[in-house]
């Protein structure tokens, strides 16, 4: 430091200015670590003198890792490279998701002097977002707005969808991007060099590589075909059950237009748990309903029973578990996540732990209920299988396993859970629609109470009791014109926290004027 007049300048070392440095934000699986080894590749075959290093999170969202890289021409005599990035010294943040990019910003690593950002739009929720018993999802648009006043330059787009389209993962996209932006003094050819060098999956790398480079720079038309959403899976089966799926599809067009596309989506998923008979029953259920409703406004009722009452028909059960876990689709998305190609083959190992309530359910009516009246029964249940266990599902046994218990569709309706369930799911139906002629929000309000209930084991305990507590609550507030507001704040209290703090207060709150 020199003094001049009275105030203070700074005399930095002109070889400062010539390293370049750059982090990746990653979580684990998203080939942050393949990323940060293309561009050392690229740097050191372009005559450049390079360091890189890594920072792995703590308990953070899975593994979230800083990986720094510095690189500095080799007419720089003997460069002194930092081992980790300090705040409002980096030029390139590279984010493979939105939060990352937040992240980033948060830990001072994106200024508006000099740094360019370049991160992808897609969502890979934490822990902690999936936890919340509502909806936890962090909002991307605040993080965008952070990003827009942070970066110097800023370049977003969703590079996840670009690489999945090309049947790659986001480092090849991410890798395009930055290739795109111009910030690292090396021509397009440099990059794709550092990928064949890297030498797996080089085609799907270097197509989502150029897919994203496309996009980056401007040059893009049809880089990537969107995938249309809300589109539904073809239906196929023997001529006899596809006549009797043709009428259930009929019997949905014949309802008011307002509940068609509900009761539409509802239909599938209940006949996709069951049978075509289950979804007669649940058509059944909607025409019920319907016979209560009105035009008047516009079924808002029967367009929540048509959702409400699909996702109680549909519960969570092993059986269903061990059916989604054999299924063709989901092998092949679990091959295509973990980027298999060639003979590779992958170790697929599921994890169970039953509780003695499970498999009591799984029993017939009267014996589980049985087992369910003893205390004593269903401490033994739990000592005899209560443990976790391990199931391999590529190997034969395991899988085998698995697809005969996901195949006892027939059993499900004989068991003390469905029994459970159905006498349930009745109850709740008669409770709300009891309200409709008096007070009709009110009504649709304890429809939407359906949504507590989620999940199977401990979780599904803990939305019964938010649920049975909630809907009780509405013998304090019949009557009420706000009745149906205080219904909804109670069932948004019950999904704050796991806990249910939240809703004691709003509870507390209720009966200190009812």
């Amino acid at each position: 430091m020199t003094k001049h007049d009275n105030s203070l300048t700074v005399s930095r070392d002109d070889q400062l200015d010539v390293i370049l440095k750059l982090a990746v934000m990653a979580v684990g699986g998203q080939g942050g670590g393949v990323l940060t080894t293309w561009i050392e590749t690229l740097a050191r075959t372009q005559g450049f003198t390079c360091q890189a290093t890594s920072v792995a999170g703590v308990a953070q969202r899975t593994g979230a890792t800083i990986y720094y890289i510095e690189m500095a021409p080799s007419t720089v005599t003997a460069p002194v490279f930092s081992l980790a990035p300090a705040p409002g010294d980096v030029d390139i943040v590279v984010a493979a998701e939105m939060m990352e990019a937040g992240r980033a910003i948060m830990r001072g690593f994106v200024t508006p002097d000099r740094t360019t950002l370049i991160a992808s739009t897609h969502r890979a929720l934490a822990v902690s977002e999936k936890s919340v018993p509502g909806d936890g999802v962090a909002a991307s648009q605040e993080v965008r707005a952070a990003a827009e006043i942070a970066a110097q330059r800023l370049v977003m787009f969703d590079l996840e969808q670009i690489a999945v389209a090309q049947g790659s993962v986001i480092s090849a996209s991410l890798f395009g991007a930055l290739a795109a932006s111009g910030c690292l003094p090396f021509d397009r050819d440099a990059f794709e060099a550092a990928i064949r060098a890297g030498g797996k999956a080089v085609d799907a790398s270097l197509r989502a590589f150029a897919a994203a480079y496309a996009v980056a720079s401007g040059t893009a038309e049809d880089a990537v075909t969107p995938t249309e959403k809300g589109a539904a899976p073809d239906v196929t089966g023997p001529g006899g059950l596809m006549k009797q799926w043709q009428a259930l599809q009929d019997r949905v067009a014949a309802f008011p237009g307002e509940v068609q596309e509900m009761a539409s989506a509802g239909l599938r998923k209940t006949v996709d748990f069951q049978n075509v008979d289950y979804g007669i029953i649940y058509l059944d259920r909607i025409d019920g309903v319907l016979a209560k409703d009105s035009a008047k406004q516009r079924y808002l009722l029967t367009r929540e029973a048509a959702k409400h009452i699909a996702n109680a028909m549909a519960y969570d059960d092993i059986i269903k578990v061990a059916e989604l876990k054999t299924r063709e689709a989901r092998f092949s998305r679990v091959n295509r996540e973990m980027g298999l190609t060639g003979g590779q083959r992958i170790k697929l190992t599921e994890y169970f732990h039953p509780r003695a309530s499970e498999i009591a359910g799984l029993m017939p009516a009267r014996l589980g209920a049985w087992l369910e009246a003893s205390s004593s029964r269903m401490a033994r249940l739990d000592r005899w299988f209560g443990k976790g266990r391990h199931l391999r599902s590529d190997r034969v046994t395991g899988f085998m396993m698995l697809y005969l218990l996901g195949g006892r569709q027939s059993w499900r309706l004989k068991t003390l859970r469905h029994a459970h369930e159905v006498a349930h799911l009745e109850a709740w139906l008669s409770q709300s629609l009891r309200h409709v002629d008096k007070d009709y929000h009110l009504a649709v309000e304890l429809l939407r109470c359906r949504r507590l209930i989620k999940g199977y084991s401990d979780t599904h305990a803990r939305g019964l009791t938010k649920f049975d507590r909630v809907c009780g609550a509405a013998s304090l507030l019949a009557g009420r014109k706000d009745a149906a507001d205080w219904i909804q704040r109670l069932r948004e209290a019950a999904l704050k926290d796991e806990a249910g703090e939240a809703l004691d207060g709003a509870l507390k709150t209720v009966r200190s004027f009812t």
